[in-house]
């Protein structure tokens, strides 16, 4: 009696097939929860999604009386980058969970 060698193919097909919708499925939960990031001791604080999309910014009033253009610009490019690192930081945590830890290239990682 000989195995057919394409069944082991379809099993890893149906595998891949699963392991891609669990992927969707996880991706467009952590898309919906978001992460913080604060510069200049809470100056600036910057929310990210885990769509990687800036979803809020809150500015301390004290910065605006101060009319400090530049370091108002800098607080706001170093909470907006270590808000973005969290979120892509919490989306490789994220797929972990459905990958059993491989890096698959391009997935957050």
């Amino acid at each position: 009696m000989s195995k057919n060698p394409l069944g082991n193919m379809g099993n890893l097909f149906k595998q891949a097939q699963a392991m891609q919708e669990r992927l969707g499925k996880i991706q467009e939960e952590a898309a919906n929860k978001v992460v913080e990031a604060s510069a200049g001791g809470g100056m600036v604080t910057v929310s990210v999604s885990g769509a990687m999309q800036v979803t809020k910014v809150v500015i301390d009033p004290e910065v605006m009386k101060s009319e400090d253009r530049e370091m108002l610009q800098d607080l706001l490019v170093a909470a907006t980058n270590e808000a973005l690192r969290k979120s892509k930081e919490m989306m490789a945590e994220e797929m972990k969970s459905v990958t059993g830890g491989m890096g698959i290239p391009g997935l957050f990682g």
